[in-house]
Parts: C-alpha cells; sequence; structure tokens
C-alpha cells in the first residue's frame, strides 16, 4: 500500500533528524536544520510534534526499533529462547547510526532531565514489556519458580546488558562485542535461579540441611 502524502512527510522528518542527530548532536540541530534537510516544510513539522524533543524521542524509537514488538519465542526450550531474545539487535541498516546517535543522545539527556527519563522509558519499554509477558506466561505454565519476583528479574535479565552497552560500547562500525556470550550467561544465572527444576532443587537441599543431625 502506498503511503499518504503526510506519511511520506513524516518519514522524510524521522530520516532527516536522526542524520542531523548523529551527526551534529541533538543540541546543535535545530528545527529549521531538519526542515531544510527533509525538504518539510516547519508548519508541516509542528503538525506531527509539538516540540523538537518530541521529535527526537520519535525518532531515536524508530532507530533503536522500539516500533517493532519482537517477542521471546515460544518454542521448547527456555534457555535458547530468552538467550535469543536478549541477543536480538534492531534493523541491521540502523546499526551504524545507532552507534553514532548514541553519545550524543547521553550527553542531550544529562543535561535535560526530563528528556533522559523520557527517553529510558521509551527505549527500555519494549523489552521490559515482552520479558514480562514471557516471565508471565512461563510462570503461569509452570516452568518458572510461582514466586518469582518480577522487578527482581527484569533487573537480573536487563542489567548486564546495560552495563555492557554503556562501559564497553564498540567504534562505529566494529563488531566485536565485548562479553560476545553474555546472553548465554544471563540465560543461565536466570534460569538456575528461577527455573522450576532448580527452584525444586534448592528446597530439596534446604529439606536435607534442615533434616540433618546437629553437631555435637
Amino acid at each position: 500500500m502506498a503511503r499518504t502524502r503526510s506519511e511520506q512527510a513524516h518519514k522524510k522528518v524521522l530520516d532527516a533528524a536522526i542524520a542531523l542527530f548523529a551527526d551534529r548532536g541533538i543540541d546543535s540541530t535545530s528545527m529549521d536544520s531538519i526542515a531544510e534537510h527533509s525538504g518539510v516544510s516547519k508548519a508541516t513539522i509542528y503538525k506531527h510534534w509539538p516540540n523538537k524533543d518530541n521529535l527526537a524521542l520519535e525518532a531515536l524509537g524508530y532507530l533503536f526499533g522500539a516500533d517493532v514488538k519482537v517477542p521471546v519465542p515460544d518454542t521448547g526450550d527456555l534457555r535458547a529462547d530468552l538467550t535469543w531474545r536478549l541477543s536480538h539487535q534492531p534493523a541491521e541498516d540502523r546499526r551504524i547510526l545507532r552507534e553514532r546517535v548514541m553519545p550524543h543522545v547521553i550527553a542531550y539527556a544529562a543535561r535535560n532531565l526530563d528528556f533522559g527519563l523520557a527517553w529510558r522509558n521509551r527505549a527500555m519499554s519494549p523489552i521490559l514489556t515482552v520479558l514480562t509477558e514471557w516471565i508471565k506466561r512461563e510462570r503461569e505454565r509452570g516452568t518458572l519458580s510461582a514466586e518469582i519476583e518480577l522487578e527482581s528479574a527484569l533487573a537480573m535479565l536487563v542489567g548486564p546488558l546495560l552495563f555492557r552497552n554503556i562501559f564497553h560500547k564498540r567504534e562505529p562500525g566494529q563488531r566485536k562485542m565485548y562479553a560476545p556470550q553474555l546472553e548465554e550467561r544471563i540465560a543461565d544465572g536466570f534460569l538456575s535461579l528461577y527455573g522450576v527444576f532448580a527452584a525444586r532443587r534448592s528446597a530439596v537441599a534446604r529439606m536435607i540441611k534442615a533434616a540433618a543431625p546437629k553437631a555435637t
């Protein structure tokens, strides 16, 4: 289906904004420059976005794949399914731009706390949503412990990825990843703690320890 003129203008503005943010940063990119590079009038741009921050949030959401929901697979292999989802990256054609724009996003968010909070919520929402749905699904099936605490579980799954992305960034265009097996290690640790068989083994171990005779 062909895009309407409004949809075409919307996409042109997003593409122009992303390119300018990657080259100049968000602070140094004006709505005038976005209008000039996109070929879309400022009046039309303001019909779609009330200000630059709103435009930046949508542009970054698209760039980082927040526009597409990618659930955890359901193959019956919890480890493989979880590892696959933790390893998932948005569209390859956006990768280099993502790497170029991220330092600018961090700098801008540090100076604009409201934007930083809004961006973190938008950036994290897709992965947190699908992981929450997966945990609830597997908990109901009995493959994950019924006593799993959601916030702690999400922190355990996402925290190490954030650490790698923030403190071990690659140079733009480089493919070598710090801790390339990190996602597998996260899945192993998570399932060893919350997997139902691990929970049963832990319960049995506690029962054996409680029943053991006390040393005199």
